[in-house]
């Protein structure tokens, strides 16, 4: 069986900074942002020409777990 990467959980400080750095730095397309609760929301940015693998921007819930510029671990959504 073909299994691809179909998402990289990628860890910010703001959705909404994090939205526009990648849409208008990087020209990546916003495909998805729903609000999953008042604090967390699902948001998929996808590369230009990609078809298999996008970016999931995931927030902490609690902002003394953020430390910028430091990978504490990230995720990879395999279907």
């Amino acid at each position: 069986m073909k299994q691809k990467i179909a998402h990289i959980a990628l860890v910010v400080e703001d959705y909404d900074k994090a939205i526009e750095f990648y849409t208008q730095k990087l020209n990546f397309t916003l495909t998805e942002d729903t609000k999953l609760s008042e604090n967390k929301r699902w948001v998929v940015v996808t590369p230009p020409g990609a078809t298999e693998c996008s970016l999931l921007l995931a927030k902490t819930a609690d902002k003394k777990h953020w430390k910028p510029n430091r990978w504490k671990s990230f995720s990879f959504l395999v279907y």
